[in-house]
């Protein structure tokens, strides 16, 4: 899993609240076990016309979103079942980030483990951002994942939340496993030092 430590990037914004996972990667592709080219299939009912062809007025088909890493989204991102391929999808496509006011539990945890970070912000700042967006496509956002801070293209900047463990997976690149095989050489000590106190094997 790349690191993530700070990054400025343009940003694209899907200005709609309750944004479900289905609406995200739709069931018809979640047969794959593979994260590779799911990024191609992110908003895909929303992305594609019937024939397969973009629809050039959806914001990921145009060319300010090809270089974007930080996706701006209404209220509620994220509700729905809890499909890990929806986080696949997103990073897929390129996306590091979302923020949004709200993010449903189930898919703050699988983005967090997939190296996506979920970033909630208060629904001013929010309103804000949705209005950068449409007034300055060539603003940039800056995210300090290590200082918890998000710099507005205006300067101003706001705090978010993130859990101490997830926060110190994704500086350091790594996933769950990732962390419990980092402390292989003292769980190794701990067994040296403590013999078994039990006979396990069966006379």
């Amino acid at each position: 899993m790349e690191a993530f430590t700070k990054i400025s990037s343009t940003f694209v914004a899907i200005p709609v609240n309750d944004i479900d996972t289905d609406q995200m990667i739709p069931a018809r592709f979640l047969k794959v076990t593979d994260k590779a080219g799911l990024g191609k299939n992110l908003f895909f009912d929303w992305r594609y016309q019937e024939d397969g062809s973009p629809r050039p007025d959806f914001i990921l088909n145009q060319p300010r979103a090809q270089k974007a890493k930080i996706l701006v989204a209404g209220d509620n991102f994220g509700c729905g079942s809890s499909r890990e391929h929806a986080p696949w999808a997103l990073v897929g496509f390129g996306f590091r980030a979302v923020i949004s006011t709200k993010f449903a539990d189930i898919f703050r945890n699988n983005a967090l483990k997939n190296g996506l970070l979920p970033v909630q912000v208060d629904a001013d700042s929010l309103q804000e951002l949705l209005r950068a967006a449409e007034e300055n496509p060539q603003g940039l956002l800056t995210i300090d994942l290590a200082a918890q801070k998000l710099t507005l293209p205006n300067g101003r900047s706001v705090t978010f939340p993130i859990d101490a463990f997830s926060k110190t997976c994704l500086l350091e690149g790594i996933d769950q496993l990732g962390y419990l095989l980092k402390h292989v050489p003292l769980v190794e000590a701990y067994e040296a030092a403590h013999l078994p106190q039990v006979s396990t094997l069966i006379s």
